[in-house]
């Protein structure tokens, strides 16, 4: 679930904060990095940590917030605890293990990236054979969960949500087109959809248009990240935008995409939504447009980092603003 379900949703995002993105000198490819130092014997603490790490806990949090504002929107109000729990549950296990055999079969490439190279399996601290079961592991236990506790139409979504993530977008697409973060990002907008089946073992238009809004989020979310992190895309031979069609046309796509996406968002509108959610749309939409053309329009990569930052505030408000709508609907 990659931005990329990126968004990446669905995919590998970084952390922005990090030293070894920091270190990457703006409008500049990354520095060749040095080897992974052989790795020690690792305590108990560092083993969990690693292991914590394989999942993307990051990436999965705003997963989660997804699929936990379906469910509130899906019940009108606020549903039960145990039914939240599962699906919070389940939904975690599910896309850490998808990020796990994520970085199993990518851990060729993260040995070659800077912001990578000193993930757990590239660095040597956690077996790939192991990252794999671990993986594998998690998603049997969030399928039978999901099933037992909320129904077998959320458990298979799920599923369906981590076979994607994995055999489309990281085995697939992910190496072979500039469009990977486009198709794959269906993985990481599966989570709506999830939530809102658990609580209504149904589906409906409403539930597709959050799908559609994260689908849509993916591609300017994560072509902003990889307009900042060409040089390292690059040295690992992974066919990103900017790589393959460059930075101007990156650009280009991501006012686009921004402009499709805020339109999606007043769809909701269409099925009820109240005055508190097209005011937030619209506002939040302005920002998310004014950063897509201040990105266009600047040589360096500045606007880009920012409008990346932007992207993953606009998908929790966006959504939160759905729930406080439905709660004062309710």
């Amino acid at each position: 679930m990659d931005g990329r379900m990126s968004a990446h949703v669905v995919g590998a995002t970084p952390r922005l904060g990090d030293p070894a993105v920091a270190a990457i000198p703006a409008g500049s490819a990354a520095p060749t990095p040095p080897a992974p130092a052989a790795p020690l014997r690792a305590g108990r603490g560092q083993v969990v940590r690693d292991y914590v790490a394989l999942t993307k806990p990051r990436v999965v949090s705003l997963l989660v917030v997804t699929s936990v504002a379906a469910m509130f929107v899906a019940q009108s109000g606020t549903p039960a605890l145990d039914l939240l729990a599962a699906v919070i549950g389940g939904g975690w296990l599910a896309a850490g293990g998808a990020n796990a055999i994520n970085m199993w079969f990518d851990r060729d490439i993260d040995a070659e990236m800077y912001r990578t190279r000193q993930r757990p399996i590239p660095a040597g601290r956690v077996p790939a054979r192991r990252a794999l079961a671990f993986g594998i592991v998690l998603n049997v236990l969030a399928f039978v969960i999901l099933t037992a506790r909320a129904n077998l139409l959320a458990a298979s979504l799920t599923l369906s949500a981590s076979l994607f993530y994995v055999f489309v977008y990281t085995m697939w697409l992910k190496r072979s087109t500039p469009q990977n973060i486009v198709i794959g990002g269906a993985a990481g907008a599966f989570p709506p959809l999830i939530g809102w089946a658990a609580v209504t073992g149904h589906l409906s238009l409403t539930a597709l248009y959050m799908f559609m809004i994260v689908f849509f989020w993916t591609p300017p979310h994560f072509w902003a990240l990889a307009i900042r992190l060409s040089g390292d895309y690059g040295r690992a031979q992974v066919p990103m935008m900017p790589e393959v069609r460059g930075g101007g046309e990156t650009r280009r796509w991501i006012l686009l995409y921004t402009l499709v996406l805020v339109a999606i968002t007043l769809l909701p509108g269409l099925q009820g939504f109240g005055l508190f959610y097209l005011v937030a749309s619209l506002a939040l939409g302005a920002g998310f447009i004014a950063m897509a053309v201040l990105t266009l329009l600047e040589d360096g990569r500045r606007w880009a980092r920012r409008t990346f930052t932007y992207s993953l505030a606009y998908l929790a408000a966006i959504f939160a603003a759905m729930v406080v709508d439905a709660l004062i609907r309710g």
